[in-house]
Formats: C-alpha cells, sequence, structure tokens
C-alpha cells in the first residue's frame, strides 16, 4: 500500500452511528401510524358538523384517548410475550429450567414459538438431570474404587483424589487438595513412565505400585488421571513360585546326595571295628564320621523345612473361634509367658492348622526378640519403661502381647491382630519376610515368608514394623471374618 493511499485510509471520517428506534417504540410508532387516516378523517367529520366547539373537543378528546388506549394494547401484545420469552431464555442461559412460555399453543406463530422455548427448556432439564446423575455415579464409583485415583491439572496441582488415594497418603481430602504433586509425594509417579512400578514414600508397607496414566480435559483444561494399582501381592507370588521352583530342584539335587553320602558314612562307621588303628587314629575318624552324619541329618532338616514352603497346601477353611487358638499358641510358649489383650469375640472362615502354624511362627519371633539381650544397655535400657539398669546391665523384663480388634462393618468385617515385643527391633523390616533371610544365628528364613504365604492364602495381609517411638516390634495380621 502506497503512503498516499495509507494517508486517505487514515483519514477517512469514522462511520456514523446508526440511529434506530427501540422495537418497543417502533411497535407504538406502527400502531399509532395505522389508525392515524381514520382519526384524521373522523376528526375533520366531527369539526364540520354544526356542534358547539365544546362537543367537537369532547368528541376530539374522545378518540383521541380511545386511541391512545388501542396503541397501548397492542403494544402490550406485541411486547410482552417476547420479553417473556426473553426471560425465559436468560432463564436457561443461567441453567434455571422451572421458568416456561405461557401461551404456547400450535398454529399461531408466536405460540409455535413458545413451544419451541419450552421444548428447549425441556430438554435442556432432562440433560441437565441426566449430568448430576451420571456425575453423581461418577463420584460414587471413584469413592468405592480400591485402587488410589488422582487427578492433576496442568500445574501438576491434586484437584480430585478418591478414599483409597486419602488413605495410601495418610491424609484427608482436604489437606490435600491443592497441593501440588511434590508436596504430597507423588512426584515420581506423574514423572514415571506409563505402566511403570513406584514405591510411594508415605506407604509404610513397602508396596511396589503400577502407575497408569490419561489424559482428560475439565472445561477445556487437559488435566492428568493418575491410578495405581497395589501389584505387590503378585509379584511376591511371582518371586515364590520362583522360590519354590528352585527349592525343588535343589531339594532333589541334595537328597540324591545325602542319602548315600548319610548311608556311606554309617557303613564306615560301622567297619571300623574291623581296621586296626591305635586310639588317636580311631577317635579322629570317629569324631569325622560323626561330624558327617550330624551336618548331613542338619542339612536335611534344612531342606524338610523348605520343602514345607514349597509345597503349602490351599486352605480348608472352616469356622472357628480365634480366642481359643490364640490361648493354646501362648500355652505352648514355655520359653516365657505371652499375655493376651482379649478383644471381641470373633469366628472366623480359616484353616486352623494353618493359622495356627502361623501364630506359633510369630509368637516364637517375638518371644525370641523379646529376650535377646541388648547390644548396648546403657544406650537401650535407660529410657525404656519396661528395664531397669543395675551396674550397666540389661534387666528389663521381656514382654510379648498378642491383642485383636475388629475393622469394617457386617459383611465387610475383619480382624486384625496385633503380636507386640520390647525387643530391639529390626534394622530392615522390610527384608523380614525374604525368603532365606534371617538375623538370627540358627534361622532358616521361613518363618516369616511362611506366615504371609499362609495369610495371603486367606485373603489377608500381614505388615511388620518397628514400634513408634518405643522399643520392640509390631507384626499386625488382617484377616477377613468371612
Amino acid at each position: 500500500m502506497s503512503p498516499q493511499s495509507r494517508a486517505k485510509v487514515q483519514t477517512r471520517p469514522a462511520p456514523r452511528k446508526r440511529v434506530s428506534l427501540l422495537y418497543e417504540h417502533r411497535i407504538s410508532l406502527y400502531s399509532l401510524l395505522v389508525a392515524l387516516p381514520g382519526i384524521v378523517s373522523s376528526g375533520i367529520f366531527i369539526w364540520l358538523r354544526p356542534w358547539s366547539v365544546g362537543s367537537k373537543l369532547a368528541l376530539s378528546f374522545a378518540e383521541l384517548f380511545v386511541w391512545w388506549l388501542l396503541a397501548l394494547g397492542l403494544h402490550a401484545q406485541t411486547v410482552h410475550p417476547l420479553q417473556t420469552l426473553a426471560n425465559v431464555v436468560a432463564a436457561l442461559r443461567e441453567e434455571d429450567y422451572s421458568f416456561r412460555a405461557r401461551g404456547a399453543t400450535e398454529d399461531d406463530a408466536l405460540g409455535e414459538l413458545s413451544l419451541e422455548v419450552n421444548a428447549l427448556a425441556d430438554l435442556l432439564a432432562d440433560q441437565r438431570i441426566r449430568a448430576i446423575e451420571a456425575t453423581a455415579l461418577l463420584r460414587r464409583v471413584v469413592e468405592e474404587i480400591d485402587a488410589p485415583l488422582f487427578a492433576f491439572d496442568p500445574d501438576r496441582v491434586l484437584r480430585l483424589v478418591n478414599p483409597a488415594g486419602e488413605k495410601i497418603l495418610q491424609q484427608a481430602a482436604v489437606r490435600l487438595l491443592g497441593r501440588t504433586a511434590g508436596e504430597i509425594g507423588l512426584a515420581d509417579c506423574l514423572n514415571a513412565a506409563n505402566e511403570a512400578l513406584v514405591a510411594l514414600p508415605a506407604d509404610s508397607s513397602n508396596a511396589r505400585w503400577l502407575v497408569r496414566k490419561s489424559a482428560f480435559r475439565e472445561r477445556g483444561v487437559p488435566h492428568t488421571l493418575l491410578v495405581l494399582s497395589d501389584v505387590s501381592r503378585a509379584l511376591r507370588e511371582e518371586e515364590r513360585r520362583a522360590w519354590q521352583r528352585l527349592i525343588r530342584v535343589l531339594g532333589h539335587e541334595l537328597n540324591n546326595s545325602l542319602a548315600p553320602i548319610k548311608s556311606i558314612a554309617g557303613s564306615l562307621g560301622g567297619r571300623l571295628a574291623e581296621i586296626e588303628l591305635n586310639s588317636d587314629q580311631r577317635r579322629d575318624f570317629e569324631r569325622g564320621l560323626a561330624i558327617i552324619e550330624e551336618r548331613t541329618a542338619s542339612l536335611n532338616r534344612f531342606l524338610q523345612a523348605y520343602r514345607q514352603l514349597a509345597s503349602m497346601p490351599p486352605p480348608a477353611k472352616k469356622k472357628i473361634a480365634l480366642l481359643p487358638i490364640v490361648e493354646r499358641v501362648a500355652f505352648l510358649e514355655t520359653r516365657l509367658a505371652v499375655a493376651i489383650s482379649r478383644g471381641p469375640d470373633v469366628m472366623l472362615m480359616v484353616d486352623a492348622d494353618q493359622i495356627e502354624q502361623m501364630l506359633i511362627n510369630l509368637v516364637r519371633n517375638a518371644v525370641e526378640a523379646a529376650l535377646e539381650p541388648s547390644m548396648d544397655s546403657k544406650s537401650k535400657t535407660t529410657n525404656h519403661p519396661s528395664s531397669n539398669s543395675e551396674n550397666g546391665a540389661d534387666v528389663r523384663r521381656p514382654q510379648v502381647t498378642v491383642n485383636w480388634t475388629l475393622e469394617g462393618q457386617n459383611d465387610d468385617q475383619s480382624v486384625v491382630l496385633t503380636i507386640d515385643d520390647n525387643g530391639l527391633g529390626l534394622l530392615n523390616p522390610s527384608n523380614a519376610f525374604v525368603p532365606f533371610y534371617t538375623t538370627k544365628p540358627a534361622g532358616s528364613g521361613i518363618g516369616l515368608a511362611l506366615s504371609r504365604q499362609i495369610v495371603e492364602a486367606h485373603g489377608g495381609s500381614i505388615e511388620l514394623s518397628n514400634l513408634n517411638g518405643k522399643r520392640g516390634c509390631q507384626v499386625r495380621v488382617k484377616l477377613p471374618c468371612r
């Protein structure tokens, strides 16, 4: 564009705003203009009659008054229905669907318009009800989902969390909403790839979580939906199967070797009398053969214990009371009096033998932990309420307590059984359930692994943790009542 033409465009005067009468005024004006010829004709006729001036003025004013009334009537009949329709449409815009247009009749232009507006109002009201019901259903579904669910906006601020998410983060929704993923410990989950495995910092159970991420929009704004699935049990099941396969192979191979070793050692021991040896040589041979037989028998017992872990049968469930089992297990422990803090009367649908074996393992571990001497008596016993210090010696009273409570309601009730000890605690509780892992010099490392296998076969869960602010450990077993 040349400078001259640009100057012409810039100096062109702005168009004048068109002045127009309002619709109401135009209706009034048109109604007056329609009756104007008749008014003028009747006025001429009145003033040409040989009547008095007062009569002529009175008739003229009466005619004008009737004219004005008719104009007002026409104005009302034309404008008021449109104002009513405008109010109805405005109410629809404000999502108020209670208003309807009157005079909605067929075979009438204005009536058909009112019918269409009313039909639109009915349609929008029905869609609003459906949307409310769908939202309520979605909210209910989200609340009932066992998997933790979170929704984040583009700024990574939490906008939605379900009860499972509150439980895993150990905070209420009112304290979580409006905080960023980093503040609530979910930054790694948002940064992780889809279907990756992560561990949550706030999760005391050391569970492994499968991350599923998807995108959605709310009012045009992109959000991220984060769903966590606890795959710890599935991973442990795969791990258990791998251990079982390994144990079967090792057990088979070792048994094939142990049997002839033990047989040969016994045969050699029986033939020592036929061999001419001095006393020292005979004693050395006997000692060596005794060690071979002893270690062979010990290794055989070791393998049998692990074969028990690999061949645990499915539970044969029947209805039993919990109290007699706990009392029987406590009575079997002779090294320490196990205190029973009796809870409510509970009937369980379980395999009594397996549950009893599980409790025996857990109580035995707790008693051994409570009886274990302190590694640092001076530093660990002076602040402990159940211990005394005399010349630096640990004279604390070993304690093991068994207690249980009920959780849930009606058909979803579970019993939570806890076993507390005042031992030294564990440096790494997360490794306690790993097969072959043990902190005891003579331990086999299968007691807790076998206990967890029994509990999970009954649909329950087991956790081991150090007592907060106290000395000792707590085992928490959760079993469904049905």
